[in-house]
């Protein structure tokens, strides 16, 4: 009972509020509508501020009518979405609405149109009086009568410039004549008040009406007599006051000579009567406020059409609620489940009806009570599937990210792609491999972004059947990146399949095997090298030992022909044997390369003595040091990097060629802590290809060399834990670069 009270209260209270909005609703339209109709009646005499007081109407009629429409239509929805739905009461509050608003409708829509229509014919009536075209009509022959008195200014003005100009009357000449003139001329055409002005803008003749006083208007101003005279043309002036208006014209003068220079000015005034002109002015501003309010009559349409719009929907929102308040007093108990709807539909499952009926009533509160259970036990499993899910998710996306820290770290190349070979991953390790960018060929098919030898490596593994039938391979392939390097690779590749066995893409890891063959080609070389050493320079002693007997024994008994051939043959011998044996002494050096001996020492005094061994040449290349003061003492093996300078000399000496430059320069990086060493010429410089296998042994671009300077250097310098590269030289030749780090 008391839940009862509780919402009949609460509809008095929602009753009184609708009582107060369909009073202020009257009590705004009522004056609208009579601010309208004034205004209108009154000829629109607001010229400031009509269009806004004319807008602001309008959007207040229409906030109006949209409030009553809503109002009206959120009521009517309402009645016909609980009738569709079957709520208690709906049947009957929906007659009651229906019957009110038939009973209001019919004459409320007759007596609309009849308005209507009589305000349509009011206003058209209004507007259709022909005042505008005798406004327009009246100014026109104002107009007229301003360009035929302009006309007159211009045409006897011409004419006394002429007879000025022909006649030569100057006030330096003929003053008196030109005074005389112009005053005659003043008579005969009638004028108010005529003017002669100098080439210096000086006013040296002027003749006026007696009749007429014209001491309130200034006159043309300096800057127009100089725009006339300087554009040598006529020009127009205007003049008003409370005594009349003055129309001006301006006249040059010109010489009498061929060049029609401009002498003076001739001015020209004529004085219009100011009843004239306040006639004319207030014609112009009659036909302005006419078409002004012209332009507002649609907009005061709108506002009477939109004001009989919100009375008509004011008595149909009445006749609407008149019928629910009727109906109210039957559907209260209805509220009681309203309120247990809007509290579910929030979420809020704890609601519960504590109502008892034996009618309709109580079997719908009993059932929305069941439903009630219902919901709150299916939003308690709803919401333990759900936190499942997101540990499940969790877990999961926790997963990826591990996934994904690998690939990155790891130091393979990772690249997988799915059946139609587009590449869906490619770790870091991948990218520095290939030369490649994940961002720039993830989604992309490999053969748009790979070149055509990586395609036809790919395309060679998926053709092998022992890949197709097991779906894996592991193969060594050599393969030129996108920046033009050679790498040896060891390639697994995987097919990937689903939990049904159907195939859906590829998975290839792949070191970098370059490094590791490399390291396997110098040992390999090395070793060759000891077993030369040791084959070949055995018997090399014994050899030039017997040709130098032979030729001391033998060569005595000889002919002079014959002991000439005995000596070039055995001098050949020795020389030979000598080159071979300095041969096998450097496959000994690189062979047995002894461990460094690191000790602090100054990096600037060992570049030094090794440059000053080559300061002078037989082939006259010059040889500059410079070094620098920054480089720090640190640990190195003095005698090694001595000997790495001395071959890197060689070769720069012999690629510079006579005359030619060679530069040492010594640098030190404070950010990285390496001192670098850079050893440049200006010869013909090393080609592309073989700049990639210079520092491999037994490799040489001399005819003569032993390709194994180079190598001595590079092992030297990775003894050190440094780098050496070989770049090109600008504008010609080559530059060697050797870094080694300070701080190890």
């Amino acid at each position: 009972m008391q839940k009862y009270q509780e919402s009949a209260t609460q509809d008095r209270k929602r009753q009184r509020r609708e009582w107060i909005v369909i009073l202020c609703l009257i009590l705004v339209i009522l004056p609208l509508y009579y601010v309208g109709i004034k205004y209108f009646d009154l000829g629109l005499d607001l010229p400031g501020s009509n269009s806004t007081l004319i807008f602001f109407l309008i959007n207040i009629n229409i906030i109006i009518l949209l409030g009553l429409l809503y109002l009206t239509v959120r009521n009517l929805v309402k009645l016909l979405f609980e009738r569709k739905k079957s709520i208690m009461g709906a049947r009957l509050r929906s007659k009651l609405v229906l019957a009110f608003i038939l009973l209001s409708l019919m004459p409320t829509i007759i007596l609309f149109f009849v308005s209507a229509q009589f305000i349509s014919s009011s206003i058209e009536y209004w507007y259709n009086i022909p005042i505008e075209r005798s406004l327009r009509n009246s100014i026109d022959l104002g107009q007229d009568y301003y360009e035929k008195s302009y006309q007159k200014i211009f045409d006897f003005g011409s004419n006394i410039s002429r007879i000025i100009t022909y006649d030569g009357l100057t006030p330096v000449t003929k003053n008196s004549d030109l005074v005389k003139f112009v005053n005659d001329k003043l008579n005969q055409y009638g004028f108010s008040r005529i003017r002669y002005y100098s080439q210096k803008m000086e006013l040296r003749v002027s003749a006026q009406d007696r009749n007429q006083d014209l001491e309130y208007f200034t006159g043309p101003t300096q800057q127009e007599l100089e725009e006339s005279f300087n554009a040598a043309t006529e020009l127009r002036l205007k003049e008003s006051s409370d005594y009349g208006e003055l129309i001006s014209g301006i006249i040059p003068i010109f010489s009498r000579t061929g060049n029609r220079a401009v002498v003076g000015l001739l001015v020209i005034d004529e004085l219009l009567p100011a009843k004239f002109a306040n006639k004319l002015k207030s014609v112009t501003n009659g036909l302005e406020e006419y078409q002004q309010s012209k332009m507002l009559k649609r907009p005061v349409k709108a506002i009477h059409m939109i004001l009989l719009s919100i009375v008509t929907l004011l008595i149909i929102f009445i006749s609407v609620w008149f019928g629910f308040y009727l109906s109210k007093g039957i559907t209260v108990p209805i509220q009681e489940l309203a309120e247990g709807t809007e509290r579910i539909a929030s979420g809020d499952y704890n609601f519960f009806i504590d109502l008892e009926a034996a009618d309709e009533i109580g079997v719908l509160v009993n059932s929305f009570n069941r439903m009630t259970l219902d919901l709150k036990n299916s939003k308690k499993q709803i919401e333990e599937a759900n936190e499942e899910l997101i540990k499940s998710n969790m877990e999961i996306e926790q997963r990826r990210r591990y996934m994904e820290i690998v690939l990155t770290n790891v130091g393979a190349g990772v690249i997988s792609a799915d059946m139609e070979g587009r590449l869906l991953t490619v770790n870091k390790s991948a990218e520095n491999m290939l030369g490649i960018q994940a961002g720039d060929v993830v989604g992309k098919n490999y053969r748009e972004v790979m070149n055509p030898e990586q395609v036809r490596v790919i395309n060679d593994f998926m053709a092998d059947k022992g890949f197709r039938k097991q779906g894996y391979m592991q193969n060594q392939i050599r393969l030129v990146t996108a920046d033009n390097k050679n790498l040896t690779l060891i390639v697994s590749l995987n097919m990937l399949r689903d939990e049904q066995g159907r195939y859906s893409g590829l998975v290839a890891v792949f070191d970098d095997f370059s490094e590791i063959e490399k390291a396997q080609r110098e040992a390999a070389w090395r070793q060759v090298a000891r077993r030369i050493a040791h084959e070949v320079k055995n018997p090399l002693t014994p050899i030039q030992l017997s040709a130098q007997r032979i030729k001391k024994r033998i060569g005595n008994k000889l002919d002079e022909d014959d002991a000439q051939m005995l000596n070039e043959c055995t001098d050949m011998i020795v020389k030979e044997a000598e080159v071979l044996k300095r041969l096998v002494n450097e496959f000994s050096t690189y062979a047995r390369m002894p461990a460094i001996s690191p000790a602090p020492a100054d990096l600037n005094k060992a570049v030094s003595e090794a440059v000053a061994l080559y300061q002078v040449t037989q082939n006259n290349v010059t040889v500059s040091l410079k070094d620098s003061a920054f480089v720090p003492v640190f640990s190195f093996d003095n005698e090694q990097i001595k000997r790495v300078m001395i071959n890197l000399l060689d070769n720069a000496i012999t690629a510079a060629g006579p005359g030619g430059e060679v530069n040492v320069n010594l640098s030190y990086d404070k950010g990285l802590d390496l001192a670098r060493i850079e050893v440049s010429d200006n010869g013909e410089g090393v080609p592309d290809e073989d700049k990639k296998r210079i520092f491999e042994p037994y490799f040489s671009t001399k005819s003569h060399g032993t390709g194994l300077g180079l190598a001595i250097v590079n092992q030297i310098i990775k003894d050190h834990r440094g780098f050496v590269d070989v770049v090109d030289n600008h504008p010609m030749g080559t530059r060697f670069i050797v870094e080694l780090p300070v701080s190890v």
